[in-house]
């Protein structure tokens, strides 16, 4: 990728996403400072960020710097929250320097996001970390050859090709994170929200992801409200593998969407966190949902 990047970031958020990234770019040498708070930010403080394998005993600890406030003057804001959390998030960086991309499910569009921060600050991305919160302990898949390819796509609102752009896909890259160039960032994030959104309300009704796959009548119902949600959208699904999941038959799917909420993929994944603060993220996504097809 040429030329080393070296970077001043702040990472907005502490929990599974943020504390990866942040660890990993303070690793690779750049200048990160986690923003973290409350019982967070005081475990941070004590010793650093702390990450175990699934259910291994074995903890490693990362002294990334933590802080409780934004400061000034970064080459980069990575915002790694739940979607309800974002208008504070958004109030407490109208007067902080530097580029902001939102790591997120969020299905509302560039706008609402660019109209408070100012749009030529704005970058989109989707998260490619995994892991679930065990006390403060973040707990992850251990990484394997197929993990390792999953890209972390990050791209301008209007799908240019930008010099910050190549520079954070760069910066990201020196840390081991197969971070991608995506033209249409918007377009996939909406269909990820569609897919997540059915799957996240319908975990939380069946009380967990095990839960769910052992009732075929309930997955059946997710795999329907997976299709509704899709044929919402204006845009063909992003990307389009997800659109077989509106044409191939019940018979075949249910099967496999039912492997996978046994998984450890999904079962290390999140899904199992029943908190009021998922709850309150999900009903953000889908009222982002219903904004976006009552305007089409």
């Amino acid at each position: 990728m040429g030329q080393r990047v070296a970077m001043k970031l702040l990472v907005y958020g502490a929990g599974v996403t943020g504390s990866q990234l942040a660890a990993r770019m303070h690793e690779a040498g750049h200048d990160v400072s986690l923003l973290a708070r409350g019982e967070r930010l005081a475990a941070l403080r004590r010793h650093g960020v702390r990450f175990a394998e699934e259910d291994s005993p074995t903890v490693r600890q990362v002294p990334v710097p933590v802080v409780e406030h934004p400061a000034d003057g970064y080459d980069l804001v990575a915002v790694c929250v739940r979607a309800h959390q974002v208008d504070a998030v958004l109030e407490s960086l109208v007067g902080v320097e530097g580029d902001v991309l939102f790591l997120l499910n969020w299905a509302a569009g560039p706008q609402p996001l660019g109209a408070v921060l100012g749009h030529e600050r704005v970058l989109l991305g989707m998260t490619v970390f995994g892991g679930t919160m065990d006390g403060d302990v973040v707990r992850h898949r251990a990484a394997g050859f197929l993990t390792r390819r999953v890209a972390m796509p990050i791209g301008e609102p209007d799908g240019r090709t930008t010099p910050r752009l190549e520079r954070t896909v760069r910066a990201f890259r020196t840390a081991g994170i197969n971070a991608r160039a995506q033209p249409r960032m918007d377009a996939l994030l909406r269909t990820h929200a569609a897919f997540d959104l059915s799957l996240g309300q319908s975990v939380l009704a069946a009380g967990g992801p095990v839960a769910l796959a052992g009732d075929p009548d309930a997955v059946r119902g997710m795999l329907r409200l997976i299709r509704q949600h899709l044929a919402a959208l204006d845009t063909p699904a992003m990307p389009r593998g997800l659109g077989a999941l509106r044409i191939l038959p019940e018979g075949l799917l249910v099967p496999l969407l039912r492997r996978f909420l046994r998984s450890p993929t999904a079962v290390h994944s999140g899904l199992s966190d029943t908190s009021p603060a998922t709850t309150a993220a999900l009903e953000r996504l889908a009222e982002q949902m219903r904004a976006r097809a009552s305007a089409r």
